[in-house]
Order: structure tokens, then sequence, then C-alpha cells
């Protein structure tokens, strides 16, 4: 198996991906590390086809004898693309080394495409691929804030253009993350007290140590859910006491903001949810080596 390492060049990357077969021998790895198995039943007793490589055939989920034939592509991002599997390679390889996201325009200029509707194509299956529905519940000392994305400058007052802050025209996101842990944020169609409860219910443990928020409104109904809450109230300016702050989910934040407004300008509600799932993959797995193996497999 091909070994990745976070910091490769490109003509170290390119000794490791030749040609589409090697990428396909990648893949083949990394989605079945225990061996080949039926993507339809999950039966391990498929057998390859030996005139068709990286295509495989299963006789236990089908009801007549011709069997189920599947090959790598099947079920991946990839399957009823026409573009090569070296090229989505070179991409999420880009995607996922770039610390603040890389935008489909610049992705198209440096992997020459002729459009650049295949690149935004091709970033939006990567990011849903990335997105992680089932996620452990947070433990440990937890943070939880919410946030505002995007919004026209024009909306800002002078003195607040550029910098992040207001609400108007923006979309809500909502975090939660475990100290020296990971990080799960979702998008929400507006923050209430119900929406941020029903939220932290999701993703955070019940026999979760602390969770630490600010002084904001929305997470009032925490005290009936029986979690050890405390707050911090920065209107007031308090920014720490003791282990009670969100220093850490503030830092998640700034570099999903930077991001966004630095390398991708404007991102719509409707995508919004991709580039959160994009940045949250890259933080939880800031400490993997072989990050872009872990993609692969997801993918």
């Amino acid at each position: 198996m091909a070994q990745f390492t976070r910091q490769m060049t490109i003509p170290e990357f390119e000794a490791l991906f030749p040609t589409d077969e090697a990428c396909k021998a990648y893949l083949t790895t990394r989605r079945w590390p225990e061996g080949v198995r039926c993507p339809r039943c999950g039966d391990a007793g498929a057998y390859a086809l030996s005139t068709r490589p990286f295509h495989w055939q299963c006789h236990a989920c089908s009801a007549n004898k011709a069997g189920y034939r599947f090959s790598v592509l099947v079920g991946t991002i990839f399957e009823n693309s026409n573009i090569g599997m070296r090229k989505w390679f070179q991409v999420i390889y880009m995607m996922l080394t770039s610390k603040k996201g890389v935008a489909a325009l610049e992705i198209q200029r440096t992997m020459g495409f002729g459009s650049y509707e295949t690149a935004l194509y091709m970033t939006h299956r990567i990011r849903a691929a990335l997105a992680d529905p089932e996620f452990r519940q947070l433990m440990g000392i937890v943070e939880v804030d919410e946030t505002y994305v995007g919004g026209e400058n024009s909306n800002r007052h002078a003195d607040k253009k550029q910098d992040g802050r207001g609400t108007a025209g923006k979309f809500p996101v909502i975090g939660a993350v475990s100290r020296k842990g990971t990080v799960v944020a979702r998008c929400l169609s507006n923050v209430t007290q119900e929406t941020a409860s029903e939220f932290i219910r999701q993703a955070v443990s019940e026999k979760v140590d602390l969770v630490a928020t600010d002084e904001s409104g929305v997470y009032a109904r925490l005290a009936k859910t029986g979690l050890p809450h405390e707050s911090v109230n920065h209107s007031r300016g308090e920014y720490v006491r003791g282990n009670v702050h969100t220093q850490t989910i503030d830092g998640f934040w700034s570099l999903l903001k930077r991001g966004i407004m630095g390398t991708f300008h404007n991102v719509s509600a409707k995508y919004l949810p991709l580039y959160v799932a994009e940045f949250e993959w890259r933080y939880n797995n800031r400490a993997t080596q072989d990050i872009f193996g872990a993609a692969i497999a997801r993918c």
C-alpha cells in the first residue's frame, strides 16, 4: 500500500499515484482493509474477475445464477464520473492539506479543468463524503457556542465591516468541542433555546464533566437537563474563570470564518453545511498522519 505523509511534494505524490489503476488499488485497500466485501450484502465471498481489474462478482445476494457484479467505485463519490481517479485524488489532497480550504476557482486553474462547474461539483461531493453524522458524543470538558457566517458587508456598520460581527443576512452555526478533542458543528435555521438544547442533547454525552458556554440565553434550558453547566459573561469582560471558557470553540470558529471570508468569499445557506463538514473533518483529523487515507476510506 502506498504510504501517504501529510507534507509531500507534488513529485512525491505523483510517484505514489502514477496511474488511475494505482489510485483504484489504494482505494480498494482503504475501502476494504480486511478484504473485499460485497457492497450490497456485505458477503466476503465475492471473487475477482480476471478479465476486468477491480471488478468482483458476488452470488450470495443474487436471486439468479448470474450474481451481482460490482467494481471498487460502486457506492463511492467516484462512481459514474468521467473524471480520472488521479485528478480526484489530486483535488482531495489539495483540500485536505490546505488549512483554510481551497476555492473551486483555484482548483479549476491548477488542474486545468474546462469549467468552474467541474471543480465545484468535485469539491461538493468530497465535502459530502467527509460529513460525519455518526459521531461519538463528546465527553470531558465541552465548550458550546454559536456563531453566524456569511452576510453582505453592506449590512454591517461602518466600523464593523469585514470583522465578522453582526447577524444581518448571516447563517447560524452551532458547535461543541471537547478540550483537546473533536468538534461537532451543525448549521441551524435559527438559534433558540429549543434548537440549542436539541443539538447539545445529540452532541454531548450525559457523562460529560462540564459544559462551558457564554452568557447567551439560548443555553438557559441546560439547567433543566441535569448536565453540569457553567458560563462566562463576555458582555462584562469575563472570558476565563478557571476551567470555564469558550476559547477552544472560538478557535474553530476563527478557522471557519477566515476560510470562508478569505478563501471562498461567499457561501450560500444551501451549501454552507458542506463547508462546515470540510472544516470539521480537517480539525478532527489534525493529528492524523494519514489524513488522506482516512478521507479516501470515507469517499
